[in-house]
């Protein structure tokens, strides 16, 4: 069995993947900015003062990289945006210096990566992992979080997962948006035809555990299942999902803008991404469509 050491342990998906791995028979290392005493296994790094708790790397042969603040929890300012990058490529950073003086070179270096590397934009076009990034603030996001995880390449295999909305019964997106639903108000947001790739939190996991153990992942791959919809579309399923009324007119765009400043970027415009690359690993979803994922999550 492996000893996986896991950052962002207590984030929606590092929860499920060390509940998940930990009923295989895998160690879990959790590495967090909160101390936890109490309980075994559980280590401590200050990403701001350079500080980390070495023994958190002792006997670990897989790492799984999922810190970071969250993308839409605040306002944009500058200040913001460079402690979404820090908590990203600081910390990536940060665990790899601690590696290297302790001369640990693990198995394999999975990461989360932002499916926003494409930039928030709405067009016909379909990414690809070979297209380059956009400019824009969650481009610069992505590509500096990208950038720390691929200097561990000279250590082990490296994996970054492109993630798009996470659907999970608990947490994530699909809980704020049902909220609305749930009260008779759903509606669309801006034009409603930004497109919104999606993956069920299920299926992450899994992919997650092929990527640690399967030496045929390497590089980057967008871990969208392929079946993007519209925000339309989104919100139209959610409400029939749930049995409500879908009637609203969207809500208007500068509404958002003055909301939430630039971070309604994207919620307002959103593109569609090629999981080819995924698929060719054998790789096979257990929850392709939209509908029967939300009823499976929404019942």
């Amino acid at each position: 069995m492996a000893t996986i050491l896991i950052t962002g342990a207590s984030g929606l998906i590092g929860n499920a993947l060390a509940a998940s791995l930990s009923t295989q028979g895998h160690v879990i290392h959790r590495l967090g900015r909160r101390r936890d005493r109490t309980s075994a296994g559980s280590f401590h790094w200050d990403i701001e003062r350079g500080t980390i708790d070495e023994r958190c790397l002792h006997g670990v042969t897989h790492v799984v990289h999922l810190a970071g603040a969250g993308i839409a929890d605040k306002r944009w300012t500058a200040a913001r945006v460079k402690e979404l990058i820090d908590s990203r490529a600081a910390s990536a950073r940060l665990l790899l210096k601690a590696a290297r003086e302790q001369g640990m070179k693990p198995q394999a270096f999975i990461s989360a990566a932002g499916i926003g590397y494409y930039g928030a934009v709405t067009t016909g076009h379909v990414f690809t992992e070979s297209d380059p990034p956009a400019t824009d603030t969650i481009a610069r996001i992505s590509v500096e979080w990208e950038a720390a995880v691929d200097e561990w390449s000279d250590v082990t295999r490296v994996v970054k997962l492109r993630t798009p909305m996470v659907l999970a019964r608990e947490g994530g997106a699909l809980k704020k948006l049902a909220t609305p639903v749930r009260l008779g108000a759903g509606a669309a947001l801006g034009s409603g035809q930004q497109w919104v790739p999606w993956i069920h939190l299920h299926d992450l996991v899994r992919l997650y555990t092929a990527a640690l153990f399967d030496e045929r992942y390497s590089g980057t791959y967008n871990a969208n299942t392929g079946n993007d919809i519209t925000n339309d579309e989104l919100m139209r399923t959610i409400a029939k999902v749930m049995g409500k009324p879908y009637f609203l007119p969207r809500v208007p765009s500068f509404m958002l803008q003055l909301a939430f400043g630039e971070l309604s970027a994207i919620l307002l415009h959103g593109s569609r991404a090629s999981n080819e690359r995924l698929l060719h690993t054998g790789f096979e979803f257990e929850h392709p469509e939209l509908e029967p994922a939300l009823r499976q999550l929404l019942s």
